[in-house]
């Protein structure tokens, strides 16, 4: 056994992954004293359920296991409630296909334990080395997203972490009050990462601290391949329907109106990170895309109504 990590834990989400977890999961939780392990399994089918159970049995997990898919956010907000009752006091949020040693462990609780008001997140690589994640920025004027590498000068951004690995104090994950359950999946980070900084937080880039992405086995938002392979019906979804969720709960009458004008572009941009054979292969995408900015749409318009600013 390695370094000692009591009062830390790690959470893990987790939807017919278990292989994964096998894989990532395991080899660290055995290596690392006093790290405590939930793993939430969301329901994915029975096999899956009694192949996740049997795993966290056996290396020691705790498991808490929801009788439906409670999505990422959710999922995690369970896990932390039971992750806090086994006496953790610092969060490692963990995505099943990102594999984080017992160095970058103990480094994430460091940062935490030092700076308990900083959400912090390593620096995300791929397995071939190259880079998947080192902070995004969320372009206000019309909600697109980039990698903060690549900023544009003078625009107006919000800097965020992605949820693939944070890691928060138990202080500022009580502050900020964990993610938001609206969401189900994707954008919740950004969200999260806004109301820490809206809670008196402040989040950090770890650069010296790093995990390995493996690229293909869940998906992320932020996180596309560079191959152009098609993603799923809840990527495309999400993605495009959560941004006018995002906009409705903190963006002004001006700037959610813009961001909605600008949404069949940017679901258009969203829809060809799986590349365009997608749409001749699996015609039932672009309606997919469709429903999204409707149900978007319909979001903005009864948050507008809220407000009283009209729908116009």
């Amino acid at each position: 056994m390695g370094e000692s990590l009591a009062g830390l834990s790690v959470v893990v989400v987790n939807y017919g992954s278990t292989e994964l977890l096998r894989q990532n999961l395991a080899p660290v939780s055995r290596a690392v004293e006093g790290l405590v392990v939930v793993v939430v399994d969301n329901w994915s089918g029975a096999a899956e359920r009694a192949r996740v159970s049997e795993l966290a049995a056996a290396e020691g997990w705790l498991l808490v296991a929801p009788d439906g898919n409670e999505g990422f956010g959710t999922g995690v907000n369970l896990g932390v409630a039971r992750a806090r009752a086994a006496g953790a006091r610092h969060h490692v949020l963990l995505n099943p296909d990102a594999l984080a040693d017992a160095a970058a462990l103990a480094a994430l609780h460091r940062a935490s334990s030092a700076e308990p008001l900083t959400m912090s997140a390593p620096t995300v690589l791929r397995p071939d080395g190259s880079l998947w994640s080192a902070g995004s920025d969320l372009y206000l004027d019309d909600g697109r997203i980039r990698s903060r590498r690549r900023r544009v000068p003078g625009a107006r951004v919000e800097e965020w972490l992605s949820g693939a690995c944070l890691v928060l104090s138990d202080e500022l994950w009580q502050l900020c009050g964990g993610f938001d359950d609206d969401y189900f999946l994707y954008w919740e980070d950004v969200d999260l990462s806004r109301r820490v900084v809206g809670a008196g937080g402040a989040l950090r880039l770890l650069d010296d601290v790093t995990v390995v992405h493996a690229e293909g086995g869940t998906q992320t938002v932020g996180g596309a391949d560079r191959s152009g392979q098609a993603k799923s019906a809840g990527y495309y979804r999400y993605n495009i329907r959560n941004r006018l969720l995002f906009a409705a709960k903190h963006l002004d009458d001006d700037d959610l109106r813009r961001w909605r004008r600008l949404t069949p572009r940017i679901a258009w941009e969203v829809l060809l990170q799986g590349g365009r054979r997608q749409f001749t292969r699996s015609p039932g995408t672009l309606l997919v895309g469709l429903r999204a900015v409707l149900e978007g749409r319909r979001i903005v318009a009864t948050e507008l109504r809220r407000r009283g600013a009209g729908a116009s």
